[in-house]
């Protein structure tokens, strides 16, 4: 699908929950991480709620159920059903049943969410490479699980049988940082196999799919922390993003985006939800949001001016886009970024 390069972030006059009837909302790193809330996030979504924004949560982790899900949030203060809640385990589960006999046995690498989306399909979950199993689906089993899970994937992958990954982030975030993520897991049955999964999560499109068929979104708003996930996902559904600066993604990450990378707002946290967007103008050589002019120098980016820090970041990532065009902006954005603080 041909996509215009985006050269800056959008304003937006009125609130987000206004300009579009549905939040597709990433949940680690955007609404929870580790399992605790996210500063501002329960008022937050509360609030957009209430004035009548759609609140749709959509993960790439596949290891709990949209029951256990929806349970977490209501507990976080969030208030959810099971029915709010699209796993990459749905995702990757209705793709294995596109292609595979009704009834089938699937082996499954992972959690308890994988194995009740595959039952949802009408398959079989089993445990072993020799329970005869048709397709091997994997997606994140938490810390805990064993390696020879991954032993039983190389094997059945190994006789020929297909694969299918839940999602393939390498990464995911924690209440004591970063952690690996199912990608990482992939990786070591790549390596075993040298075979490659056909996969479900976000940013492909059976997870795009998925998200739409089960909320009936007509102007849905992605909101995500991640670029290569949430941003791209959005990107390639052909609908706007949000991007939330409360999960993996910092500033020198943003400014060196790709075009399938660019999110059309970007906020700090959850509270963007509830505002309008400052726009974007050219001045000059560079661009002005608020306080802050960013121009494009010989080697560097550079930042002129004073007010809010999202501001001059939204500047910034103007100037850094702009001369990019369909690359990625190789200029040095640190002094900037740390006169901002980011």
């Amino acid at each position: 699908m041909s996509q215009t390069v985006r050269r800056s972030p959008e304003g937006s006059a009125g609130p987000l929950h206004e300009a579009y009837d549905t939040a597709l909302l990433d949940l680690d790193g955007v609404v929870y991480a580790g399992g605790n809330a996210i500063s501002h996030a329960v008022e937050s979504l509360g609030t957009a709620r209430e004035r009548g924004m759609r609140l749709a949560y959509v993960t790439n982790n596949a290891l709990r159920t949209p029951d256990a899900v929806a349970a977490h949030l209501t507990e976080l203060g969030v208030p959810a059903e099971a029915d709010d809640v699209i796993t990459s385990a749905q995702a990757v589960a209705r793709l294995v049943a596109e292609q595979v006999p009704a009834g089938a046995r699937v082996l499954v690498i992972g959690g308890e969410g994988l194995r009740v989306a595959l039952r949802e399909r009408g398959l079989e979950p089993v445990e072993s490479a020799d329970d005869d199993p048709v397709a091997v689906v994997q997606g994140y089993g938490g810390p805990e699980l064993p390696w020879g899970r991954f032993a039983e994937a190389a094997y059945a992958v190994s006789r020929g049988v297909a694969w299918f990954a839940s999602n393939t982030d390498l990464t995911i975030p924690s209440a004591r940082g970063i952690a690996p993520g199912n990608g990482a897991a992939v990786e070591v049955v790549r390596i075993a196999t040298g075979a490659e999964p056909q996969v479900a999560g976000k940013p492909l499109p059976p997870m795009h799919r998925e998200t739409i068929l089960r909320t009936g979104a007509r102007r849905p708003l992605v909101v995500g922390d991640r670029l290569d996930t949430d941003i791209e996902g959005a990107f390639n559904g052909g609908v706007d993003s949000l991007l939330v600066l409360t999960g993996v993604t910092d500033g020198a990450q943003l400014l060196a985006a790709r075009p399938e990378h660019r999110p059309t707002y970007v906020d700090a946290d959850l509270r963007g939800l509830l505002t309008g967007q400052p726009e974007v103008v050219e001045a000059g050589e560079g661009f002005r949001c608020g306080g802050w002019t960013a121009t494009a120098a010989e080697d560097r980016l550079e930042l002129e001016g004073e007010g809010a820090a999202l501001d001059g970041l939204r500047a910034l990532c103007a100037a850094a886009w702009t001369t990019a065009g369909e690359g990625t902006c190789g200029l040095d954005g640190g002094k900037a970024l740390a006169r901002l603080g980011l």
